[in-house]
């Protein structure tokens, strides 16, 4: 296999885990539980979401959170994952390093995402690039292989996102498996459509668990020459807006993969595995990563 040396993990807990939570996780909580993520060794991370709190409730306190984190680390990237222009607007102004400007792959997510169809979004795009000042912007690109409603999406949509949204000056381009649904094969045909299409772009990888694939599509991802991965702590996560969307790669999970083939990533897994657990001591909901399970069979 073509394996790299070195790879970089984000972390997306804070955001895309704990989004899907119904009941109300204190700002001081979520926190908390990011500076025990900041102490495993990330340097960057998707922090929270600035959309309507009638939409995602969870994140109402997106300002408190992203002007809290500013105040307190340097060296950090802290992301804010937004839908439109007003959300990254609220982004900038509460000091985001980067914003995340989302266009699905597919149609009929994007409007159940964001209420616009993909034109209306790539035009949106262009007035996000033209305000971001020094601000980052990042294209994300979720249903990039397959749609809850309308099944496969065509790598056409994809690569059709990418054009505009470099053309219009973004500064990073991910692309996601939001429903957790494709296989080693697709993942590895989209890489290296892209690969041979944008030979510079080192796009982000973010992919779901759902029917249990993640690791191996990550996997396929690598050989495909993928050195950037957006993960969350314990397996937390899922799309509101997508039906059987269940959570991402649990961080622990692949940061145990990448030790144990002798890739670097930079993250420390007994950190990780003491803030996953801190994590389920905080949070209303269960953690299903595959390392919180195998650390607690073996204590028994």
């Amino acid at each position: 296999m073509n394996l790299p040396k070195k790879v970089e993990v984000v972390e997306v807990g804070p955001r895309d885990g704990f989004q899907n939570i119904k009941e109300w996780i204190p700002t001081e909580t979520k926190l908390e539980i990011i500076d025990h993520l900041i102490a495993c060794g990330f340097k960057k991370m998707e922090v929270t979401a600035f959309v309507h709190p009638k939409a995602v409730p969870q994140m109402a306190d997106a300002k408190e959170i992203m002007t809290t984190l500013k105040q307190k680390y340097t060296g950090v990237t802290f992301t804010a994952l937004a839908p439109n222009l007003r959300g990254v607007t609220n982004a900038i102004e509460a000091g985001a390093d980067e914003a995340a400007y989302i266009i699905s792959a597919s149609e009929r997510h994007n409007f159940e995402n964001t209420k616009q169809t993909i034109d209306q979004s790539l035009e949106g795009l262009k007035e996000v690039c033209k305000v971001a000042g020094n601000t980052k912007v990042c294209l994300a690109i979720p249903t990039s292989f397959n749609c809850p409603w309308t099944g496969k999406v065509p790598s056409e949509n994809v690569v059709k996102i990418i054009e505009y949204g470099l053309a219009a000056g973004v500064s990073e381009i991910g692309v996601g498996d939001t429903i957790g649904s494709a296989n080693p094969l697709q993942v590895k045909e989209l890489c290296d459509i892209l690969r041979a299409k944008f030979p510079k772009l080192d796009v982000i990888m973010h992919l779901h668990d759902t029917r249990g694939m993640g690791l191996a599509n990550i996997l396929a991802s690598l050989d495909a020459g993928v050195t950037r991965f957006e993960t969350s702590i314990g397996g937390l996560g899922g799309c509101p807006f997508a039906p059987g969307a269940a959570g991402n790669v649990a961080t622990e999970d692949l940061v145990n993969m990448l030790d144990g083939m002798g890739i670097v990533s930079g993250i420390d897994l007994e950190k990780v595995m003491k803030a996953t657990y801190r994590a389920q001591e905080l949070l209303p909901v269960p953690i299903s990563s595959h390392m919180a399970s195998a650390i607690a069979c073996s204590t028994h």
